[in-house]
Order: C-alpha cells, then structure tokens, then sequence
C-alpha cells in the first residue's frame, strides 16, 4: 500500500472515530428529565430522546451541571405532523432564577398546513426579554437533525444553524449595555404555545406531537465560585479567533440573514441601546 491511500485511510479512521466518540455520549451523561416524564423517551440507549407533546402534557430536560461560558449545540428534528400550529419545540440556555434569569433562547415554531414553520431567538438578561427576531427556515426542520448552536463568551454571543451564524449580540457592556453574567443550565422542551402566539389553537387530531434531540455532548466551562472562572483562554471558545465573526462566517451571516421577517431593533419601541452597536 503506497503512502498517499495510507494516509487517507488513517485520515478517514480518525474521522469515524471521532464520530463514534461524538455519538456515544449518551443522554444521561449530562442531562435528566424536569417535567413531563411520561411523555419522554430514551431512545438507541440514550443516544436520542423524544419528547411528545398531547392535550395533557409535554415534556422537558435539564443539564445536570450549570456553566459560565461555552459552545452548546443540540441536534433537533421537529414534529412531522400535518398540522402543527402553535406546537414549540426549545432548545435554550438558562439561569433558572426567574423572574431576574439570564437566558439564551431557541423556540422552533410548527405550523398550519402550508404555512411557514418560524426559528425564533431571545436574550433575557435580568429577566429583561424583549429582544426577539424571528426567522423562517431555509430548510424543512421535520425531515431530517439540524445543529442549533449558541457560542458564548466574554466577547460576544452568536447564535448559529448548523454552522451558519444567524444572530450576533456582542458585549457592549462599556457602552452601558448589560450582558450575560450568571452561569446557566441547558434546557431542552416540547410545550403548547397557543398563549404566547394567540394566532391559532393546536389541532390535537394530530397529537402526540413527537420532537427528536440527539448531540448530548456538551462543551462548556463549570465556574467553582465564580462566571469569571469561565473567561479563561484554555478555554477554546474564549480565544481571540471567536471574539468576532471571521470574514467567511461575516459572509454567512449576511447570506442567512434574508431569511429574517421580525427583528426587535427595527420594531421595537422604545429602541434598546444595543441596536446601534451589534453586528
């Protein structure tokens, strides 16, 4: 065997196996159920889980250890139903302390038959919301795992899909901005949203409505006494490389960014003070 297909052999082992290490970290691990424990399931020995969603319950989990700085991804496939209307499917981060949380938030809206399923973001910061954008997906969310991730550290935190930056919000603390600052939990659920919407009821003809989650590996930094714990460079995440957008991620973000239908910088009133500074 000459050395050009050795080493390309050796190159596609070490990729197997770093998928193989990626996919045997099992739910349990890291996370527990938080509510609607009947309507979750463990599935492949914990390598995926369900959660469904009915006229009596939805389901939600929990990391077990909170974190101060990261790279969180969970891969998520939404309900496959007709009608979908007003079922959310979450992936998000958070302090827990409401009404004064700190929260990073991914909320995956389904839809009324021929309608357009919407990805919408959130950050709370001392329980101060209000910064939502909305997105509808450039790709269907029910037939296959797509990669919904959130950096976050000292500098700045960017939400991504399936590694195309769609939301930048930067530390602009120095400008009188508040930012993140309490270490948060991962938090994953299935739930009925009709208050939140009020455009439509769930039509639970369809139900159990049944959201899938795999990529239980978890990428973060545990503060022992404090976040700043956190903001250290052995940290990946924390390097100056991930303190901006790079030019081929800035080219993403701007591509991504046609799909954006609500922004809270152009609707909302009164106007928050990070409108003009992120990005």
């Amino acid at each position: 065997m000459d050395f050009p297909v050795l080493g390309f052999l050796v190159l596609i082992l070490q990729l197997v196996g770093g998928m193989l290490a990626r996919d045997n970290i099992f739910y349990d691990e890291n996370y527990e159920v938080n509510w609607g424990f009947d309507h979750f399931k463990s599935l492949y020995r914990g390598r995926e889980v369900e959660l469904s969603l009915d006229n009596s319950s939805g389901a939600g989990f929990i990391s077990k250890l909170s974190y101060g700085s990261g790279f969180f991804h969970m891969r998520i496939r939404l309900p496959e139903a007709w009608n979908t209307a007003d079922v959310c499917t979450t992936f998000y981060l958070t302090s827990g302390d409401e009404p004064h949380q700190d929260e990073l938030d991914f909320e995956l809206l389904g839809s009324k038959p021929g309608g357009e399923k919407f990805l919408l973001t959130n950050v709370f910061i001392d329980g101060q919301g209000g910064r939502e954008e909305t997105m509808t997906f450039w790709f269907d969310p029910t037939t296959e795992y797509h990669d919904y991730q959130i950096l976050w550290n000292h500098h700045q935190i960017v939400f991504y899909v399936d590694k195309f930056p769609i939301r930048i919000f930067k530390n602009n603390k120095k400008f009188g901005v508040p930012y993140i600052s309490k270490p948060m939990k991962i938090q994953a659920s299935l739930w009925n949203a009709e208050w939140a919407t009020r455009d439509a009821d769930i039509d639970w003809r369809y139900a159990p409505f049944k959201a899938h989650y795999e990529g239980f590996d978890v990428n973060g930094c545990t503060p022992q006494n404090s976040i700043k714990d956190c903001y250290g460079h052995r940290y990946w995440w924390n390097s100056r490389k991930h303190w901006e957008l790079d030019s081929n991620e800035r080219q993403k973000y701007e591509d991504i960014r046609r799909f954006l239908v609500y922004d809270y910088c152009s609707a909302g009133f009164p106007r928050k003070p990070e409108c003009d500074l992120n990005g």
